[in-house]
């Protein structure tokens, strides 16, 4: 049995706008590209062909995928704004207590996550220690490079 994807209704959006892209501009221009390559002739040697028949069936999966997603996600509801405390959809200012590092965090579902810009999953070490603090906590996180001690700053 295939397990729930938690999503915000921001990231539930943002599934939704690449699927449609996908359905309604890439795969309409890939039918294009396939149908002239074919009005070429010889499709064995055919690069241009054969490598427009491989997009669409790495696009054609990648719709399956997000279809797949959309058919099993579970909507959470983003935090409520002026609450003051992490949830789901909070954007978060800590500062790394070791190194006076600020840093902003911003907590979503798995499926949403993108370390490399601030979208940090709630499941992850750091969003687990974050959810359901408040301004002014301290929350010690054990990860893969040690112990790091953050202080919530705001919560947005």
């Amino acid at each position: 049995m295939a397990e729930d994807i938690v999503l915000t209704v921001s990231g539930k959006k943002k599934i939704e706008d690449e699927l449609e892209q996908l359905r309604s501009v890439e795969m309409p221009a890939l039918a294009i590209r396939i149908r002239e390559a074919r009005d070429l002739g010889d499709l064995s040697e055919n690069f241009d062909y054969q490598d427009a028949k491989r997009q669409q069936g790495f696009i054609g999966g990648r719709i399956a995928d997000l279809q797949a997603m959309l058919e099993r996600a579970i909507l959470v509801p983003e935090s409520v704004p002026g609450s003051g405390i992490v949830g789901l959809g909070s954007t978060v200012h800590v500062r790394d207590t070791e190194f006076a590092e600020e840093i902003t965090y911003r907590l979503v579902g798995s499926y949403e996550a993108d370390p490399a810009n601030d979208l940090i999953s709630a499941a992850s070490p750091v969003g687990a220690a974050l959810m359901g603090k408040k301004v002014g906590e301290s929350v010690a996180v054990t990860t893969p490079g040690g112990t790091m001690t953050l202080e919530i700053l705001s919560v947005e």
